[in-house]
Protein backbone atom coordinates (compact mmCIF):
# COMPACT_ATOMS: atom_id res chain seq x y z
CA UNK A 1 0.00 0.00 0.00
CA UNK A 2 1.43 3.43 -0.68
CA UNK A 3 1.25 6.30 1.20
CA UNK A 4 1.23 10.40 -0.37
CA UNK A 5 4.27 11.82 -0.19
CA UNK A 6 3.22 14.95 2.35
CA UNK A 7 2.40 11.74 4.37
CA UNK A 8 5.52 9.98 4.05
CA UNK A 9 7.20 13.55 5.03
CA UNK A 10 5.39 13.72 7.99
CA UNK A 11 5.60 10.34 9.24
CA UNK A 12 9.07 9.63 8.21
CA UNK A 13 11.42 10.57 11.05
CA UNK A 14 15.38 11.21 10.91
CA UNK A 15 17.68 8.87 11.70
CA UNK A 16 20.58 10.33 14.21
CA UNK A 17 22.84 8.22 13.28
CA UNK A 18 22.54 8.57 9.20
CA UNK A 19 23.93 11.85 9.67
CA UNK A 20 21.72 15.88 8.36
CA UNK A 21 18.24 14.23 6.53
CA UNK A 22 16.44 16.12 4.04
CA UNK A 23 13.85 16.39 7.18
CA UNK A 24 16.80 17.69 9.13
CA UNK A 25 15.73 21.37 10.24
CA UNK A 26 19.27 22.29 10.28
CA UNK A 27 18.95 22.04 6.20
CA UNK A 28 15.11 22.46 5.86
CA UNK A 29 14.17 25.60 3.75
CA UNK A 30 12.22 27.68 6.22
CA UNK A 31 9.36 28.61 3.67
CA UNK A 32 8.82 24.94 3.82
CA UNK A 33 8.91 24.39 7.30
CA UNK A 34 6.37 27.19 7.80
CA UNK A 35 3.57 25.90 5.48
CA UNK A 36 1.70 23.11 6.17
CA UNK A 37 1.49 19.93 4.32
CA UNK A 38 -0.71 20.27 1.86
CA UNK A 39 0.41 23.78 0.60
CA UNK A 40 3.26 21.86 0.20
CA UNK A 41 1.87 19.42 -1.82
CA UNK A 42 0.72 22.33 -3.91
CA UNK A 43 3.93 23.79 -5.00
CA UNK A 44 5.45 20.52 -5.85
CA UNK A 45 1.99 19.80 -8.36
CA UNK A 46 2.93 23.31 -9.47
CA UNK A 47 6.36 22.94 -9.88
CA UNK A 48 5.94 19.45 -11.81
CA UNK A 49 3.55 21.36 -14.25
CA UNK A 50 5.97 24.10 -14.95
CA UNK A 51 8.70 21.52 -15.74
CA UNK A 52 5.75 19.85 -17.92
CA UNK A 53 5.01 22.99 -20.19
CA UNK A 54 9.06 24.23 -20.26
CA UNK A 55 9.91 20.43 -21.81
CA UNK A 56 6.67 20.97 -24.28
CA UNK A 57 8.01 24.26 -25.15
CA UNK A 58 11.44 23.00 -25.68
CA UNK A 59 9.93 19.59 -28.10
CA UNK A 60 7.94 22.38 -30.16
CA UNK A 61 11.25 24.33 -30.71
CA UNK A 62 13.08 21.73 -31.24
CA UNK A 63 10.07 20.39 -34.12
CA UNK A 64 11.02 24.10 -35.47
CA UNK A 65 14.10 23.75 -35.69
CA UNK A 66 13.89 20.61 -37.93
CA UNK A 67 11.06 21.96 -40.25
CA UNK A 68 13.17 25.50 -40.75
CA UNK A 69 16.39 22.98 -41.54
CA UNK A 70 14.15 21.11 -44.18
CA UNK A 71 12.50 24.35 -45.79
CA UNK A 72 16.34 25.71 -45.70
CA UNK A 73 17.43 22.74 -47.41
CA UNK A 74 14.57 23.11 -50.13
CA UNK A 75 15.37 26.19 -50.06
CA UNK A 76 19.53 26.13 -50.90
CA UNK A 77 18.77 23.19 -53.40
CA UNK A 78 16.63 25.99 -55.51
CA UNK A 79 19.21 28.83 -55.33
CA UNK A 80 21.99 26.06 -56.16
CA UNK A 81 19.17 24.97 -59.24
CA UNK A 82 18.74 28.81 -60.08
CA UNK A 83 22.52 29.53 -59.61
CA UNK A 84 23.23 26.52 -62.26
CA UNK A 85 20.75 27.78 -64.48
CA UNK A 86 21.70 31.64 -64.47
CA UNK A 87 25.49 30.04 -65.32
CA UNK A 88 24.46 27.52 -67.99
CA UNK A 89 22.28 30.44 -69.67
CA UNK A 90 25.77 32.99 -69.42
CA UNK A 91 28.25 30.26 -70.35
CA UNK A 92 25.98 29.50 -73.90
CA UNK A 93 25.58 33.35 -74.36
CA UNK A 94 27.59 33.97 -77.50
CA UNK A 95 27.50 37.84 -77.01
CA UNK A 96 30.43 39.04 -74.57
CA UNK A 97 29.10 39.53 -70.71
CA UNK A 98 30.99 41.81 -68.07
CA UNK A 99 29.70 42.97 -64.76
CA UNK A 100 31.56 45.90 -63.09
CA UNK A 101 31.18 47.78 -59.84
CA UNK A 102 30.49 51.59 -59.43
CA UNK A 103 34.27 51.63 -59.36
CA UNK A 104 34.46 49.93 -62.26
CA UNK A 105 35.87 46.75 -61.82
CA UNK A 106 35.12 43.52 -62.85
CA UNK A 107 32.90 41.19 -60.77
CA UNK A 108 31.81 38.63 -63.34
CA UNK A 109 32.52 37.62 -66.95
CA UNK A 110 30.71 34.92 -69.20
CA UNK A 111 33.11 32.42 -71.02
CA UNK A 112 32.79 34.55 -74.19
CA UNK A 113 34.51 37.27 -72.57
CA UNK A 114 37.18 35.00 -71.27
CA UNK A 115 38.19 33.45 -74.90
CA UNK A 116 38.27 36.78 -76.37
CA UNK A 117 40.88 37.91 -74.32
CA UNK A 118 42.42 35.08 -73.21
CA UNK A 119 42.14 35.01 -69.54
CA UNK A 120 39.94 33.26 -67.08
CA UNK A 121 37.46 34.59 -64.63
CA UNK A 122 39.35 34.50 -61.16
CA UNK A 123 42.26 35.96 -63.49
CA UNK A 124 39.99 38.71 -64.54
CA UNK A 125 37.96 39.38 -61.25
CA UNK A 126 38.75 42.81 -59.35
CA UNK A 127 40.81 44.01 -62.39
CA UNK A 128 40.11 47.21 -64.03
CA UNK A 129 37.94 47.23 -67.27
CA UNK A 130 40.14 50.25 -67.97
CA UNK A 131 42.87 47.81 -68.59
CA UNK A 132 41.44 45.45 -70.44
CA UNK A 133 40.61 47.54 -72.76
CA UNK A 134 43.16 48.74 -76.44
CA UNK A 135 45.11 52.02 -75.81
CA UNK A 136 42.85 54.03 -77.98
CA UNK A 137 39.95 53.26 -76.85
CA UNK A 138 40.60 53.72 -73.19
CA UNK A 139 39.61 57.42 -73.15
CA UNK A 140 36.01 56.44 -74.75
CA UNK A 141 35.61 53.71 -72.46
CA UNK A 142 36.37 55.55 -69.18
CA UNK A 143 32.70 56.37 -68.46
CA UNK A 144 32.37 52.31 -69.24
CA UNK A 145 34.19 51.23 -66.94
CA UNK A 146 33.37 53.56 -64.36
CA UNK A 147 30.18 51.69 -64.31
CA UNK A 148 28.14 54.01 -66.08
CA UNK A 149 25.31 53.34 -68.91
CA UNK A 150 25.91 54.20 -72.82
CA UNK A 151 26.60 52.58 -75.75
CA UNK A 152 29.83 52.42 -77.36
CA UNK A 153 32.24 50.50 -79.42
CA UNK A 154 35.45 49.58 -78.05
CA UNK A 155 38.16 47.27 -78.99
CA UNK A 156 39.66 44.89 -76.19
CA UNK A 157 43.11 43.66 -75.37
CA UNK A 158 44.16 40.27 -76.34
CA UNK A 159 46.48 37.80 -74.66
CA UNK A 160 49.23 38.28 -76.70
CA UNK A 161 48.76 42.30 -76.51
CA UNK A 162 47.05 42.78 -79.79
CA UNK A 163 43.82 44.85 -80.55
CA UNK A 164 40.31 42.65 -81.11
CA UNK A 165 37.99 43.47 -83.41
CA UNK A 166 35.55 46.25 -82.82
CA UNK A 167 33.00 45.42 -80.75
CA UNK A 168 29.45 47.49 -80.15
CA UNK A 169 29.03 47.64 -76.77
CA UNK A 170 26.03 48.77 -74.67
CA UNK A 171 26.17 49.00 -70.16
CA UNK A 172 23.10 48.70 -68.42
CA UNK A 173 22.69 50.03 -64.77
CA UNK A 174 23.24 47.38 -62.06
CA UNK A 175 21.18 48.70 -59.14
CA UNK A 176 21.51 46.70 -55.80
CA UNK A 177 18.62 45.71 -53.04
CA UNK A 178 18.52 49.18 -52.16
CA UNK A 179 17.87 50.15 -55.65
CA UNK A 180 21.43 52.29 -55.77
CA UNK A 181 23.61 52.31 -58.58
CA UNK A 182 25.86 49.34 -58.42
CA UNK A 183 27.86 49.24 -61.19
CA UNK A 184 27.10 47.97 -64.64
CA UNK A 185 26.02 45.16 -67.07
CA UNK A 186 28.03 45.39 -70.03
CA UNK A 187 27.26 43.27 -72.92
CA UNK A 188 28.70 43.46 -76.80
CA UNK A 189 29.05 41.84 -80.09
CA UNK A 190 31.51 42.68 -82.96
CA UNK A 191 30.50 45.20 -85.45
CA UNK A 192 31.27 43.62 -88.27
CA UNK A 193 28.48 41.03 -87.53
CA UNK A 194 26.40 44.25 -87.23
CA UNK A 195 26.96 44.94 -90.51
CA UNK A 196 26.33 41.99 -92.35
CA UNK A 197 23.13 41.70 -90.64
CA UNK A 198 22.47 45.15 -91.64
CA UNK A 199 23.59 44.44 -94.91
CA UNK A 200 21.41 41.65 -94.73
CA UNK A 201 18.64 43.72 -93.79
CA UNK A 202 19.47 46.09 -96.38
CA UNK A 203 19.39 43.97 -99.20
CA UNK A 204 16.11 42.95 -98.00
CA UNK A 205 14.36 46.14 -98.29
CA UNK A 206 15.89 46.49 -101.47
CA UNK A 207 14.85 43.49 -102.66
CA UNK A 208 11.24 43.70 -101.29
CA UNK A 209 11.18 48.02 -102.78
CA UNK A 210 11.62 46.08 -106.45
CA UNK A 211 9.50 43.58 -105.97
CA UNK A 212 6.49 46.26 -105.14
CA UNK A 213 7.75 48.33 -107.73
CA UNK A 214 7.23 45.19 -110.35
CA UNK A 215 3.96 44.32 -108.55
CA UNK A 216 2.57 48.75 -108.81
CA UNK A 217 3.73 48.01 -112.97
CA UNK A 218 1.95 44.39 -113.20
CA UNK A 219 -0.79 46.15 -112.11
CA UNK A 220 -0.60 48.79 -113.82
CA UNK A 221 -0.32 46.93 -116.84
CA UNK A 222 -3.12 44.38 -116.43
CA UNK A 223 -5.06 47.61 -115.65
CA UNK A 224 -4.40 49.26 -118.87
CA UNK A 225 -5.02 45.69 -120.25
CA UNK A 226 -8.70 45.44 -118.76
CA UNK A 227 -9.25 48.70 -120.62
CA UNK A 228 -8.18 47.57 -124.09
CA UNK A 229 -11.77 46.42 -124.78
CA UNK A 230 -13.24 50.41 -123.92
CA UNK A 231 -10.09 51.60 -125.42
CA UNK A 232 -10.71 49.51 -128.92
CA UNK A 233 -14.15 51.16 -128.92
CA UNK A 234 -13.30 54.18 -128.52
CA UNK A 235 -10.74 54.12 -131.50
CA UNK A 236 -13.21 51.81 -133.22
CA UNK A 237 -16.05 54.81 -133.53
CA UNK A 238 -13.84 57.82 -135.25
CA UNK A 239 -11.96 54.93 -137.39
CA UNK A 240 -14.80 53.34 -138.58
CA UNK A 241 -16.42 57.16 -139.66
CA UNK A 242 -13.09 57.94 -141.19
CA UNK A 243 -13.21 54.95 -143.31
CA UNK A 244 -16.63 55.21 -143.93
CA UNK A 245 -16.26 59.08 -144.89
CA UNK A 246 -12.99 58.00 -147.03
CA UNK A 247 -15.08 55.50 -149.60
CA UNK A 248 -17.29 58.23 -149.74
CA UNK A 249 -14.71 60.64 -150.94
CA UNK A 250 -13.36 57.84 -152.96
CA UNK A 251 -16.63 57.78 -155.01
CA UNK A 252 -16.96 61.35 -155.76
CA UNK A 253 -13.10 60.90 -156.70
CA UNK A 254 -14.21 58.85 -159.29
CA UNK A 255 -17.89 60.14 -160.23
CA UNK A 256 -15.87 63.83 -160.70
CA UNK A 257 -13.54 62.06 -162.43
CA UNK A 258 -15.92 61.25 -165.03
CA UNK A 259 -17.51 64.17 -165.31
CA UNK A 260 -14.39 65.57 -166.04
CA UNK A 261 -13.82 63.31 -169.09
CA UNK A 262 -17.18 63.57 -170.20
CA UNK A 263 -16.71 67.51 -170.41
CA UNK A 264 -13.29 66.54 -172.16
CA UNK A 265 -14.94 64.93 -175.25
CA UNK A 266 -17.14 68.25 -175.89
CA UNK A 267 -20.69 66.89 -173.60
CA UNK A 268 -23.11 69.71 -172.55
CA UNK A 269 -21.70 70.57 -168.96
CA UNK A 270 -24.87 71.80 -167.56
CA UNK A 271 -26.60 68.30 -168.48
CA UNK A 272 -23.54 66.11 -167.38
CA UNK A 273 -23.36 68.55 -164.19
CA UNK A 274 -27.05 67.13 -163.69
CA UNK A 275 -25.95 63.55 -164.88
CA UNK A 276 -23.25 63.14 -162.43
CA UNK A 277 -24.95 64.91 -159.26
CA UNK A 278 -21.79 67.38 -159.17
CA UNK A 279 -24.14 69.88 -156.87
CA UNK A 280 -25.07 67.62 -154.55
CA UNK A 281 -21.25 65.77 -154.07
CA UNK A 282 -20.15 69.59 -153.77
CA UNK A 283 -22.27 70.35 -150.96
CA UNK A 284 -21.56 66.95 -148.99
CA UNK A 285 -17.99 67.52 -149.09
CA UNK A 286 -17.71 69.91 -146.07
CA UNK A 287 -19.58 67.48 -143.77
CA UNK A 288 -17.36 64.57 -145.07
CA UNK A 289 -13.93 66.19 -144.52
CA UNK A 290 -15.47 68.27 -141.00
CA UNK A 291 -16.36 64.58 -139.77
CA UNK A 292 -13.22 62.89 -140.96
CA UNK A 293 -11.34 66.05 -139.41
CA UNK A 294 -13.23 65.06 -136.01
CA UNK A 295 -12.70 61.33 -136.09
CA UNK A 296 -8.66 62.14 -136.82
CA UNK A 297 -8.74 64.52 -133.77
CA UNK A 298 -10.21 61.77 -131.99
CA UNK A 299 -7.90 59.27 -132.64
CA UNK A 300 -5.14 61.61 -132.15
CA UNK A 301 -6.60 62.23 -128.78
CA UNK A 302 -7.08 58.94 -127.46
CA UNK A 303 -3.50 58.02 -128.68
CA UNK A 304 -1.92 61.15 -126.56
CA UNK A 305 -3.76 60.08 -123.71
CA UNK A 306 -2.24 56.63 -124.04
CA UNK A 307 1.17 58.26 -124.44
CA UNK A 308 0.66 60.25 -121.62
CA UNK A 309 -0.05 57.40 -119.56
CA UNK A 310 2.11 55.29 -121.10
CA UNK A 311 5.33 57.16 -120.67
CA UNK A 312 5.45 58.90 -117.85
CA UNK A 313 8.53 58.38 -115.63
CA UNK A 314 7.93 57.20 -111.73
CA UNK A 315 8.98 59.52 -109.35
CA UNK A 316 8.19 62.89 -112.16
CA UNK A 317 5.02 65.02 -111.09
CA UNK A 318 3.75 67.73 -112.97
CA UNK A 319 0.44 69.40 -112.96
CA UNK A 320 -2.18 67.22 -113.92
CA UNK A 321 -5.79 68.22 -114.54
CA UNK A 322 -7.66 65.91 -112.30
CA UNK A 323 -11.09 66.38 -113.79
CA UNK A 324 -10.01 65.45 -117.39
CA UNK A 325 -8.22 62.24 -115.73
CA UNK A 326 -11.36 61.50 -114.15
CA UNK A 327 -13.33 61.86 -117.16
CA UNK A 328 -11.13 59.65 -119.20
CA UNK A 329 -10.85 57.32 -116.67
CA UNK A 330 -14.60 56.86 -115.82
CA UNK A 331 -15.04 56.84 -119.79
CA UNK A 332 -12.92 54.29 -120.45
CA UNK A 333 -13.63 52.16 -117.25
CA UNK A 334 -17.40 52.45 -118.04
CA UNK A 335 -16.78 51.53 -121.88
CA UNK A 336 -14.44 48.20 -120.16
CA UNK A 337 -17.07 46.62 -118.42
CA UNK A 338 -19.76 47.01 -121.42
CA UNK A 339 -21.62 50.38 -120.13
CA UNK A 340 -24.48 48.24 -118.13
CA UNK A 341 -24.23 50.65 -115.45
CA UNK A 342 -25.63 54.34 -115.45
CA UNK A 343 -21.86 56.46 -114.93
CA UNK A 344 -22.02 59.92 -113.95
CA UNK A 345 -19.22 62.66 -113.98
CA UNK A 346 -19.98 65.69 -111.95
CA UNK A 347 -16.35 67.84 -112.37
CA UNK A 348 -15.17 71.25 -112.68
CA UNK A 349 -14.14 72.54 -115.90
CA UNK A 350 -10.43 72.33 -114.67
CA UNK A 351 -8.76 71.19 -111.22
CA UNK A 352 -5.14 71.40 -111.46
CA UNK A 353 -3.25 68.94 -109.02
CA UNK A 354 0.32 67.95 -108.76
CA UNK A 355 1.27 64.39 -109.43
CA UNK A 356 1.70 61.75 -112.12
CA UNK A 357 -0.60 61.49 -114.90
CA UNK A 358 -0.60 57.80 -115.62
CA UNK A 359 -0.61 56.45 -111.52
CA UNK A 360 -3.69 59.01 -111.04
CA UNK A 361 -5.49 57.20 -113.92
CA UNK A 362 -4.60 54.08 -113.07
CA UNK A 363 -5.81 54.51 -109.08
CA UNK A 364 -9.23 55.92 -110.77
CA UNK A 365 -9.66 53.01 -113.21
CA UNK A 366 -9.13 50.97 -110.46
CA UNK A 367 -12.00 52.70 -107.68
CA UNK A 368 -14.30 52.67 -110.69
CA UNK A 369 -14.20 49.27 -111.92
CA UNK A 370 -14.49 48.17 -108.44
CA UNK A 371 -17.59 50.36 -108.00
CA UNK A 372 -18.93 48.91 -111.79
CA UNK A 373 -18.14 45.37 -110.19
CA UNK A 374 -19.74 45.85 -106.98
CA UNK A 375 -22.99 46.83 -108.76
CA UNK A 376 -23.88 44.06 -110.66
CA UNK A 377 -26.87 42.16 -109.92
CA UNK A 378 -28.38 45.95 -108.72
CA UNK A 379 -31.74 46.88 -110.13
CA UNK A 380 -31.12 50.21 -111.42
CA UNK A 381 -26.60 49.93 -110.96
CA UNK A 382 -25.54 53.33 -110.75
CA UNK A 383 -21.62 55.24 -109.98
CA UNK A 384 -21.13 58.94 -109.48
CA UNK A 385 -17.75 60.21 -109.66
CA UNK A 386 -17.65 63.48 -108.19
CA UNK A 387 -14.69 66.25 -108.14
CA UNK A 388 -15.21 68.94 -105.84
CA UNK A 389 -12.97 71.68 -104.94
CA UNK A 390 -12.35 72.55 -101.39
CA UNK A 391 -10.04 75.75 -100.03
CA UNK A 392 -6.45 74.30 -100.98
CA UNK A 393 -7.24 70.99 -101.74
CA UNK A 394 -9.49 68.57 -104.71
CA UNK A 395 -11.49 65.76 -103.71
CA UNK A 396 -12.42 62.76 -105.46
CA UNK A 397 -14.79 60.66 -104.78
CA UNK A 398 -16.55 57.36 -106.22
CA UNK A 399 -19.97 56.68 -105.05
CA UNK A 400 -21.87 53.59 -106.08
CA UNK A 401 -25.43 51.77 -104.99
CA UNK A 402 -23.97 48.36 -104.47
CA UNK A 403 -24.30 46.12 -101.26
CA UNK A 404 -21.70 48.21 -99.97
CA UNK A 405 -18.60 46.66 -97.41
CA UNK A 406 -19.34 43.83 -94.96
CA UNK A 407 -18.06 45.02 -91.40
CA UNK A 408 -15.90 42.05 -91.28
CA UNK A 409 -13.87 43.17 -94.69
CA UNK A 410 -13.59 46.79 -93.60
CA UNK A 411 -10.35 46.73 -91.99
CA UNK A 412 -8.41 44.39 -94.86
CA UNK A 413 -9.56 45.98 -98.14
CA UNK A 414 -6.24 47.85 -97.98
CA UNK A 415 -4.61 44.95 -97.33
CA UNK A 416 -2.31 43.46 -100.27
CA UNK A 417 -4.18 39.81 -102.12
CA UNK A 418 -6.81 40.02 -100.32
CA UNK A 419 -10.15 39.99 -102.60
CA UNK A 420 -13.66 38.96 -102.32
CA UNK A 421 -14.04 38.71 -105.53
CA UNK A 422 -14.04 34.57 -106.92
CA UNK A 423 -10.63 33.19 -108.63
CA UNK A 424 -9.44 34.29 -111.86
CA UNK A 425 -11.46 37.80 -111.40
CA UNK A 426 -9.49 39.64 -109.09
CA UNK A 427 -5.67 39.53 -107.33
CA UNK A 428 -6.36 41.49 -104.38
CA UNK A 429 -3.65 44.49 -105.29
CA UNK A 430 -5.92 46.67 -107.30
CA UNK A 431 -6.87 48.31 -104.27
CA UNK A 432 -3.32 48.00 -102.09
CA UNK A 433 -1.64 49.88 -104.85
CA UNK A 434 -4.14 52.52 -104.85
CA UNK A 435 -3.90 53.24 -101.32
CA UNK A 436 0.00 53.46 -101.90
CA UNK A 437 -0.25 55.67 -105.11
CA UNK A 438 -2.67 58.08 -103.10
CA UNK A 439 -0.41 57.80 -100.39
CA UNK A 440 2.61 58.33 -102.46
CA UNK A 441 0.91 61.77 -103.72
CA UNK A 442 0.29 62.58 -99.97
CA UNK A 443 -3.28 61.93 -99.95
CA UNK A 444 -5.58 59.18 -97.66
CA UNK A 445 -7.54 56.93 -99.85
CA UNK A 446 -10.56 56.35 -97.07
CA UNK A 447 -13.75 53.58 -98.00
CA UNK A 448 -16.60 55.16 -96.24
CA UNK A 449 -20.15 52.86 -95.92
CA UNK A 450 -23.40 54.68 -97.43
CA UNK A 451 -27.40 54.41 -97.09
CA UNK A 452 -27.35 52.32 -100.68
CA UNK A 453 -23.63 51.12 -101.25
CA UNK A 454 -19.96 52.46 -100.28
CA UNK A 455 -17.84 55.70 -101.00
CA UNK A 456 -14.32 55.56 -101.77
CA UNK A 457 -12.34 59.07 -101.84
CA UNK A 458 -9.38 60.43 -101.59
CA UNK A 459 -8.03 64.50 -101.25
CA UNK A 460 -5.21 66.13 -103.53
CA UNK A 461 -3.28 69.30 -102.86
CA UNK A 462 -4.16 71.53 -105.20
CA UNK A 463 -1.30 73.54 -107.11
CA UNK A 464 -1.17 76.90 -108.71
Amino acid sequence: MTTDRSDRRTAAAPDPSDGPARGDARFADPLRLALPVDRLAELDGEREAMWIDVIGRMEEVYSDLLRYETDLEAKNAELEEAQAFISGVIASISDILIVVDGDGRILQVNPAFERLVGATEPALVGTSLAERLAGADRPSGAALAAGRSGDFELSFVAADGTSTDLFAVAASPRLDHAGRRAGAVVTGRPVGELRRAYEALHRAHTDLQRAQRKLVEQEKMASLGRLVAGVAHELNNPISFVCGNIHALDRYRQRLTRFLDDLARGGDPAELRRQHRIDAMVEDLPSLIDGTLEGAGRVSEIVRNLRRLSFSRPGEHAAVDIARVVRNAAHWAAKARGGAARVTVEAPEEAIVEGQEGELHQVLVNLVENALDAVKGVAEPAVDVRVALLDDTVEIAIVDNGPGIDPRHADKIFEPFFTTKTVGEGTGLGLWISYLIVRQHGGELVCEPTAHGARFSFRLARSA
